[in-house]
C-alpha cells in the first residue's frame, strides 16, 4: 500500500503539469521553496495541511487535492450531558490560582479537604435551593431591580472578558449564576423565568471563558447548565445553541465533518434566526476545513441573511460574539484562509482587525492571530511579524487557549522566514508565549 505522501505528491505533480505550471511557478504561488515542493512531489516530505490547501486553491482542485492530506477524523463528541445530577461545583484555591471543578458529593466527601484543596462547595443539583431570607425579600420587593443589577453585571463581565485572563475572570462568574438560581427558587411566573434565562446566559458565557482557559470539559459542563436553566424557564432554543458551541470545539480540533454535522443539527433544532445564523456560520467554517469552497461561501451568505433578520435583543444582549467588526466578514476571511486563498483572506481579515477598538484585547488577539497567519501564508513576512507582535502583547494580558491554536500554526509558518529580521525579532517572544515552562 502506497504511503499518503507518495499519493499526494504524484497527484500534485499531475495537476501542476496539467495546469502548465513549472515547479518554480507553483512555488511562487504558494510561498514555499521549489526544493521543498520537489521533495513533496517525490513523496520524500509529507505535505502540511496548509500547503495542501494552498496547492489545492492554486491548481483549482476543488478540495480533491487537500483531501489527500487531511488528517483522520477525531472521535465523535460525547452528546450526553457531562454533568452528574448528584454533583457539586468546587471552586478550588491553590497557591493563588482559582479554578472550577465539578465532582460528585461522594468524591468530595471521600477526598476530604486535603484531597480537593481549600474550596467553596456549591450544590449543582437540578432543583433550586431556598435562598437566604435577605435575597428572597429583595426579589419579592423589587424583582425588576434585581434583574437589572444582574444584567449590568453580565455586561460588565463581558467587558472584563476583553481585558482579563480567563483564570482571573472565571471566579467572578460562579457567584452570580448561583445567586440567580437561588433567587429564582423563591420567585414565580414571568419573574422566575426571567431570572432563570439570565442565569442561563451567565452559564453560557462562563462556558465560553472556560474554553478560552483550555478546559473543554468545563466549557460543555457550563453550556449544559445554560441549556438546563433555559429549558426550566420554557425556552428550548439554548439546546440548539449548545450544538453551535460544540461545533466550535470540533472546529478548533480541525474536524470539519463534526463541525458541519453539529451546525446542521443546530439549524434544524430551532427557528431562532440568530442561532440559525450562527450555526450557518459554523457550517461554513466546517466546510472550509473540508475544502468545500462553494458550500462554505453559500453557508456564509445564508448566515448573513439570518443574522440580518434577527431582532434586536434587549436585556442580556444577543447570544454569541459581539464586537464592532463584521462577524460574517471575519468568518469569510477565516474560511478563505482554510480554503488556501490566503491573499483574499488577508484582505478581509485586515479590514475587520482594523475595525476593532483598542480596548478589545481578546478580540484583537483572536482576529490578529488569524490575520498574522494569513499574511505569513501569503508571503507578507514583515506585516505578519508586526501583527504577531501586537497579538503577543494582547495574549500576555488576556491569555487564550483558542488563539494559541492559530499561534502554533503561525510559529510554523514564520520558522520558514527566519531570514527576515522582523520575523526573527518576534520568534523568541512567540516561543515564550507558546512554551511558558521554558
Amino acid at each position: 500500500m502506497e504511503r499518503g505522501a507518495t499519493v499526494f505528491g504524484r497527484e500534485l505533480r499531475r495537476r501542476r503539469e496539467t495546469a502548465g505550471l513549472s515547479l518554480a511557478g507553483l512555488a511562487q504561488l504558494v510561498h514555499y521553496s521549489k526544493s521543498h515542493l520537489s521533495k513533496v512531489e517525490h513523496g520524500i516530505k509529507p505535505p502540511s495541511e496548509g500547503l495542501a490547501r494552498r496547492c489545492d486553491h492554486a491548481l483549482g482542485a476543488a478540495g480533491e487535492l487537500a483531501a489527500l492530506a487531511a488528517p483522520p477524523a477525531s472521535p465523535p463528541p460525547d452528546e450526553e450531558s457531562v454533568s452528574d445530577p448528584d454533583e457539586v461545583w468546587t471552586v478550588v484555591f491553590d497557591g493563588g490560582d482559582v479554578w472550577f471543578r465539578a465532582a460528585s458529593r461522594r468524591q468530595v466527601l471521600s477526598a476530604g479537604a486535603a484531597g480537593i484543596g481549600l474550596g467553596l462547595l456549591l450544590p449543582a443539583g437540578h432543583g433550586f435551593e431556598r435562598p437566604a431570607a435577605s435575597a428572597a425579600a429583595a426579589a419579592e420587593r423589587d424583582g425588576a431591580r434585581v434583574l437589572d443589577g444582574f444584567q449590568a453585571m453580565l455586561a460588565q463581565s463581558r467587558a472584563l472578558g476583553q481585558v482579563l485572563a480567563p483564570a482571573d475572570l472565571l471566579p467572578m462568574l460562579f457567584g452570580p449564576t448561583k445567586a440567580l438560581r437561588r433567587v429564582a427558587g423563591q420567585s414565580s411566573g414571568a419573574e422566575r423565568d426571567a431570572m432563570l434565562v439570565l442565569a442561563s446566559r451567565f452559564a453560557e458565557y462562563t462556558g465560553w471563558i472556560a474554553q478560552e482557559a483550555g478546559d473543554e470539559t468545563g466549557a460543555m459542563w457550563w453550556t449544559d447548565r445554560a441549556v438546563e436553566y433555559a429549558a426550566t424557564a420554557g425556552q428550548h432554543d439554548m439546546a440548539a445553541y449548545a450544538l453551535v458551541r460544540r461545533g466550535l470545539i470540533a472546529l478548533y480540533r480541525h474536524d470539519g465533518r463534526q463541525t458541519v454535522e453539529l451546525a446542521l443539527r443546530a439549524q434544524h433544532a430551532t427557528r431562532d434566526p440568530r442561532i440559525r445564523g450562527l450555526a450557518a456560520q459554523r457550517e461554513a467554517q466546517g466546510l472550509a476545513v473540508l475544502a468545500d469552497r462553494d458550500g462554505a461561501l453559500r453557508a456564509l451568505d445564508r448566515a448573513a441573511d439570518l443574522l440580518d433578520a434577527a431582532p434586536t435583543t434587549a436585556g442580556a444582549g444577543p447570544l454569541g460574539p459581539t464586537n464592532s467588526a463584521d462577524q460574517i466578514e471575519f468568518a469569510r476571511g477565516w474560511c478563505l484562509y482554510d480554503l488556501g486563498d490566503t491573499r483574499r483572506a488577508a484582505e478581509s481579515l485586515r479590514a475587520q482587525y482594523a475595525a476593532l477598538p483598542a480596548t478589545a484585547l481578546r478580540a484583537r488577539a483572536r482576529y490578529g492571530a488569524r490575520l498574522a497567519l494569513a499574511l505569513a501564508a501569503d508571503g507578507e513576512a514583515e506585516e505578519s511579524a508586526s501583527v504577531t507582535g501586537r497579538v503577543i502583547e494582547a495574549c500576555a494580558q488576556v491569555d487564550s487557549a483558542t488563539v494559541r491554536v492559530d499561534l502554533r500554526a503561525l510559529a510554523r509558518e514564520l520558522n520558514r522566514m527566519m531570514s527576515v529580521p522582523d520575523v526573527a525579532a518576534v520568534r523568541g517572544p512567540l516561543s515564550d508565549l507558546l512554551n511558558p515552562a521554558r
